[in-house]
């Protein structure tokens, strides 16, 4: 699986109306143009790369750097789907808080009106992206932004974004359905430590990760579904012992107490999942009402009864997305006042170039080639 990561400082603020207009023509103008060249596949797999979307975010004019980048970028792309239509290319389901539980149905709607077979194939990838970086990653980021991209023939992506407001950053989560082969065991394309500076580092302490779609993570996992198929009084009664008295456990304050474990609510989850008889992993994260508590709760005592060590590993790397902020400026002002005569023009010529294009009179878009050639 193909899965990479970016994270970003949290702001406040929305786009400005008149900005986020000129962010939804020019979103469909470039998304349009880049299927018309490269088509739908090669658009899903820029979505899911987070350099590319961040550099396109920047290109949109929101804040270089903000985490607000992620849902106004996304919210473009929705608005445009719904101003072009099959137009333009790709689909676009869910959104931000409330609106990323409507994905599933969009997805359905959507599927169903494109005539696409396998429309529940979708709806599945669509829920188990959700719960892998919600429960099976466990990185101290609350997702509450999920967006899904689908194309008329099925092929995907996910960008999605998690909250940590103590660390006060936001890390995106993308996906590309393309190189899933396992949704639980995922070998990471790259994850972008886009908030920290030099020598500074934000994010939770290794003690308190989990990261259960490690390849590493393999024994525990197996582990975990085992453990959850024999009597659930096995799995409570290791548990009791670990909080009653000294803990096997390790925590950042080195001990697990009564207060961290609803042993109630857990019981009746775990005797849930007893009774689906979950085969592998996959199956267990796909329980309803399994999260990241149930899921943490068994990885350690898995650990305890098998001998299956948990993952928390976190890697991360750079890239040099801030040039493309310089495009058109910036919503607050860095590194320059968002530049709307400017905007416009760059609106008017894509969308020129685009209709031309459909139309057979292809010299605006063999121009903007050259010009990319040039650039590079």
């Amino acid at each position: 699986m193909k899965r990479a990561l970016a994270e970003l400082p949290l702001h406040n603020g929305k786009a400005p109306a008149a900005l986020f207009d000129r962010m939804v023509r020019l979103a469909g103008a470039v998304v349009m143009a880049i299927i018309d060249e490269h088509g739908s596949d090669e658009m899903l797999r820029r979505l899911a790369d987070p350099w590319w979307f961040q550099a396109f975010g920047c290109l949109l004019g929101f804040d270089w750097h903000s985490s607000g980048l992620t849902t106004v970028t996304c919210g473009a792309l929705k608005e445009a789907y719904r101003a072009y239509g099959t137009d333009l290319g790709i689909v676009v389901a869910g959104g931000k808080g409330a609106t990323s539980r409507k994905a599933p149905e969009e997805i359905t709607r959507s599927a169903d009106q494109l005539g696409i077979s396998g429309g529940e194939r979708l709806v599945y990838a669509s829920r188990m992206s959700a719960k892998v970086d919600s429960a099976a990653v466990q990185d101290g980021y609350a997702l509450y932004h999920h967006s899904f991209f689908f194309t008329p023939k099925g092929a995907w992506c996910v960008v999605q974004q998690g909250m940590n407001e103590q660390c006060r950053t936001a890390r995106r989560y993308h996906w590309i359905g393309e190189s899933v082969a396992d949704f639980v065991c995922e070998p990471h394309a790259g994850i972008g430590d886009l908030a920290s500076a030099p020598g500074e580092d934000r994010r939770p302490a290794s003690e308190d990760l989990l990261n259960m779609v490690a390849q590493e993570a393999a024994p525990n996992r197996a582990a975990s579904a085992a453990l959850i198929r024999e009597e659930p009084e096995r799995f409570l009664e290791t548990l009791r012992a670990g909080v009653e008295g000294p803990t096997l456990f390790a925590p950042a304050r080195h001990a697990l107490l009564p207060i961290d474990v609803d042993l109630a609510r857990l019981g009746r989850i775990v005797a849930a999942a007893h009774r689906g008889a979950p085969q592998d992993f996959e199956a267990l994260l796909g329980t309803p009402q399994v999260g990241p508590k149930a899921i943490r709760s068994l990885a350690l005592t898995a650990e305890i009864i098998y001998g299956a060590p948990i993952a928390r590993r976190d890697p991360a790397r750079s890239g040099r997305w801030a040039d493309y902020a310089y495009a058109h400026g910036g919503k607050d002002g860095h590194p320059f006042p968002v530049d709307r005569r400017l905007y416009e023009q760059d609106i008017a010529v894509v969308t020129d170039a685009v209709r031309r294009a459909r139309l057979g009179h292809t010299q605006k878009t063999e121009a903007l080639r050259r010009l990319a050639r040039l650039g590079g």
